[in-house]
């Protein structure tokens, strides 16, 4: 009896397989014909849910977030532009449903995350090759699988990457409640360094500081506090040996102002959408560095190096033990796509909440 039932359950999980790959079934997609207003421009779209050839996976996604360079990538007004029609989405977690006969370090059930950047992750499935996905444990949290590749790697590489930083070294930085500060002031934490973060003034201050606090933040300041404060001048603090910019104009000027000697300034965003303007004084009697960074154009010149894959690993292992958590986040259902484009269009999805599609 028990051998008929494991050959009965075995002939049904194969029916099941076998109907997965019918014509009928469909996967749903957002997709944009054309450059503009996210809002008008990106609609829903059916495709066939095809087999994977050898060396390809069927993946279900499970959670996509919406960033503010997918925005811009609608938009047009971003740097990378994925051939028209495109499914938006460089981030986000699936679960493999399927996998074509060659691949044999993948299976059904295990979790994956994009190794490529413009793979469209905002549809409920999609097939891709094995090459193109990282495979991440189930212990580490949804949230924290969709949102690894982007912020945490950022912020990672921006701390390691510029100056050679130790424990006790300062870091400042701008744009502090940011997905990608929140991920900065975690791993200054991790690492032994004292972390300066600088946020707008708002209502709700007192809770914002709380909160980056509890995250690990040696200090929250307002612009205005920046302004006055005397941390660096009273020994308090060692002047800063690296800051990191994201919003630019006068804030970003404030920030380089601390900056110690022989500092260098890495700006990755531009919030303000101010330029970033740098005294003469600061070049030629502080000898500060002025440096860019594109998380894009490091993942493109390292996608297959030991420093990437050592990377994941590490961040991987901070998140599974606590010491690195995922951003403020609200999740939304992919029926409720244009709730999720319109909060990140603003003010709020820059430097507030993530908004994450979620697909049931």
């Amino acid at each position: 009896m028990a051998t008929l039932t494991r050959q009965l359950a075995n002939s049904i999980k194969v029916q099941l397989n076998l109907n997965f790959f019918r014509p009928n079934s469909t996967a749903t997609k957002l997709v944009y014909a054309e450059h503009g207003d996210p809002i008008k421009v990106v609609h829903t779209a059916n495709e066939p849910i095809p087999k994977p050839k050898d060396d390809e996976v069927v993946i279900k996604m499970l959670a996509a977030p919406v960033n503010p360079a997918d925005i811009n990538t609608i938009q047009g007004k971003y740097p990378s532009r994925p051939p028209l029609p495109a499914v938006p989405g460089n981030e986000g977690v699936g679960e493999v449903v399927s996998v074509g006969q060659g691949v044999n370090d993948l299976k059904e059930g295990d979790r994956v995350v994009p190794l490529v950047n413009a793979l469209g992750t905002w549809r409920t499935h999609t097939v891709v090759s094995k090459n193109n996905v990282l495979k991440v444990p189930k212990k580490l949290g949804l949230v924290e699988a969709a949102t690894l590749t982007v912020n945490p790697c950022t912020a990672f590489r921006m701390l390691r990457d510029f100056v050679d930083l130790k424990p006790g070294d300062t870091v400042i930085q701008n744009g502090a409640n940011s997905a990608c500060g929140q991920n900065v002031i975690q791993i200054c934490r991790a690492w032994g360094l004292r972390s300066v973060n600088i946020v707008r003034d708002r209502a709700g201050i007192d809770e914002l500081r709380c909160f980056l606090q509890n995250l690990g933040a040696n200090h929250v300041l307002t612009e205005e506090e920046l302004r006055k404060t005397e941390i660096f001048k009273s020994g308090k603090l060692e002047k800063p040996k690296l800051a990191l910019n994201c919003v630019g104009g006068q804030n970003a000027l404030e920030v380089m102002r601390h900056l110690d000697k022989g500092g260098t300034m890495v700006t990755y965003g531009g919030m303000s959408r101010e330029p970033v303007t740098v005294p003469t004084s600061a070049l030629i009697f502080k000898d500060l560095r002025i440096r860019g960074f594109w998380m894009t154009d490091w993942t493109k010149q390292n996608a297959d190096s030991v420093d990437r894959f050592e990377m994941f690993e590490e961040l991987i292992s901070m998140m599974t033990t606590n010491e690195l958590q995922g951003p403020a986040f609200k999740m939304v259902s992919f029926e409720q796509y244009k709730e999720a484009l319109m909060n990140t269009m603003t003010i709020k999805g820059m430097i507030g909440k993530k908004y994450i599609l979620e697909f049931k």
